[in-house]
């Protein structure tokens, strides 16, 4: 079984930036991508990017698209999602998971979620 831990959220201006890491431990061995997933108050969780496991390829929900980049160390088993140019709008609690599998600003997760990070973003 994998556990995820994630870290680096907090509160933040408008326009500055963060970044979230996602450790996992365990067994890590899916071949599938990682990727990040937030979930605002009284909305659903919804998708914001994704690796593949070469880290060659990219994926991002429209909404952040230009404004975040999603990395990844293997050897560490690590995620990271640096945030830049917040807006109000990306204030939710933000979670990675393991297997991932997106396309077309869209990301589907079939893994165990972590905590989540909290992310506040003030105006």
């Amino acid at each position: 079984q994998v556990k995820l831990v994630e870290s680096g959220g907090g509160l933040v201006q408008a326009g500055g930036s963060l970044r979230l890491s996602c450790a996992a431990s365990g067994r890590t061995s899916s071949s599938l991508g990682m990727g990040w997933f937030r979930q605002a108050p009284g909305k659903e969780r919804e998708f914001v990017a994704a690796i593949s496991w070469s880290g060659n390829s990219t994926y991002y929900a429209d909404s952040v698209k230009g404004r975040f980049t999603i990395s990844r160390d293997n050897a560490k088993n690590t995620a990271y999602l640096q945030m830049n140019s917040l807006k109000p709008e990306d204030t939710a609690v933000y979670y990675c998971n393991t297997d991932v599998v997106a396309g077309s600003g869209k990301g589907y997760a079939f893994g165990s979620w972590g905590q989540g990070t909290q992310v506040t973003v003030s105006s």
